[in-house]
């Protein structure tokens, strides 16, 4: 059953299939979301408003593009609302939710884990190191390399997503790869002069 036919048959009133079309796309919103928030709690928030948008929606979607392109379009617009809401939020509570965002990622006496407890500090500095820079890129460039590198998506995807063309997608691309270097290179300065 195709997605369109899913579609038609939950406006007819078959409400029960919905949860195909989640089963189906839930992991590529879940990723979408997890790109921009890094969080999980946040991004499992994210993926059930984005398919609750998606229901309360689904008469209004025309069907002249891909479910997945229309719905990448919710995921990304959730995902920009969620930040910009976040914002707000003081930076004490920031900080207190990125230590304890850090405190439940790796438990340094699992015997699962084989790597030594600085390697793993390490690698959660470079992850959160890419991660701000990440953030710090205007939205624009953000959802291009998000959909890009997060969700493996191609150009031409991605300027229907973006409703832009194929060639405002490369331009955006390259300008936050070179926006990335400069601010994780910058970034490596700074902590190699501390």
């Amino acid at each position: 059953m195709t997605d369109s036919e899913t579609i038609n048959d939950i406006i007819r009133g078959d409400k029960e299939k919905f949860r195909l079309l989640i089963e189906k796309y839930q992991q590529m919103v879940f990723r979408t979301c997890m790109g921009f928030v890094h969080n999980k709690d946040d991004a499992d928030d994210l993926t059930q408003e984005v398919f609750i948008q998606a229901y309360q929606a689904l008469s209004k979607f025309k069907m002249e593009s891909a479910f997945s392109t229309w719905l990448y379009r919710i995921a990304v617009n959730a995902s920009l609302n969620k930040i910009r809401r976040s914002a707000g939020t003081s930076l004490f509570q920031r900080i207190e939710s990125l230590f304890e965002r850090d405190n439940n990622k790796v438990d340094f006496f699992s015997p699962v884990n084989t790597e030594d407890p600085e390697s793993i500090i390490i690698k959660q500095e470079h992850s959160l190191w890419l991660k701000k820079a990440l953030d710090s890129l205007p939205e624009n460039q953000r959802t291009a390399i998000i959909l890009s590198k997060y969700d493996d998506l191609p150009q031409k995807e991605i300027a229907e997503i973006m409703n832009i063309t194929e060639g405002a997608v490369e331009a955006l691309l390259q300008r936050a790869k070179k926006n990335l270097r400069e601010k994780l290179m910058g970034d490596g300065r700074k902590k190699s002069k501390k």
